[in-house]
């Protein structure tokens, strides 16, 4: 009987002294706010004579990291506000680029890329799968992505790809204007 007691005065004891400790949880990973004035998405277009150079700004966005590795993000694109940089492009390559024939930036002032799975392929390179959403129309893009740095402090990485406008609603200038656009992608997040 004296067995009985101390086994159940021992359970108790145990039972009560896990029942204030505290639980172990595990830390959760940073949400980082994308830098505005220092990501953007530079982009060349070319045509059968020539080709012209911009950016996009980033509006907003944001990127998750965990363990200094990135395990998320969305970020939102600022079409109504696109660039021309090349001296042979100006104002009227940038009116054209904002009106119906290309991002119709009245109706679609905003693009975004949210991402939905990273994959590492090794200690600053992922493919990052995600979903672009241009003109209201989504489709899925993969970026080969350099990862400079990832962690609760600080985040920034590139990407560069060539994208088939057609697969986002543009086909302005078949035959004369590529379908490939080349584009740099930069996000900087903090």
């Amino acid at each position: 009987m004296k067995k009985i007691i101390f086994a159940l005065a021992g359970i108790a004891f145990l039972a009560g002294s896990f029942s204030f400790s505290t639980p172990s949880t595990k830390k959760e990973g940073a949400t980082l706010t994308v830098s505005t004035e220092k990501s953007r998405v530079d982009w060349v277009a070319s045509k059968k004579s020539d080709f012209h150079t911009g950016s996009f700004p980033i509006k907003s966005g944001q990127v998750q990291v965990d363990g200094g590795k990135l395990t998320g993000g969305q970020f939102v694109i600022d079409l109504a506000n696109l660039k021309v940089t090349d001296a042979g492009g100006g104002d009227r390559l940038t009116g054209h680029l904002k009106s119906a024939d290309f991002f119709d930036v009245a109706k679609f002032a905003e693009a975004t890329y949210e991402i939905t799975a990273v994959n590492y392929t090794g200690a600053g390179t992922a493919d990052v799968s995600g979903s672009l959403t241009v003109k209201g129309i989504s489709v899925p893009v993969k970026l080969q992505v350099q990862i400079r740095n990832a962690d609760e402090k600080g985040f920034f990485a590139q990407a560069f790809l060539s994208l088939d406008k057609t697969l986002i609603g543009i086909a302005y200038g078949a035959g004369n204007v590529s379908n490939d656009v080349q584009l740099a992608i930069h996000i900087f997040a903090k």
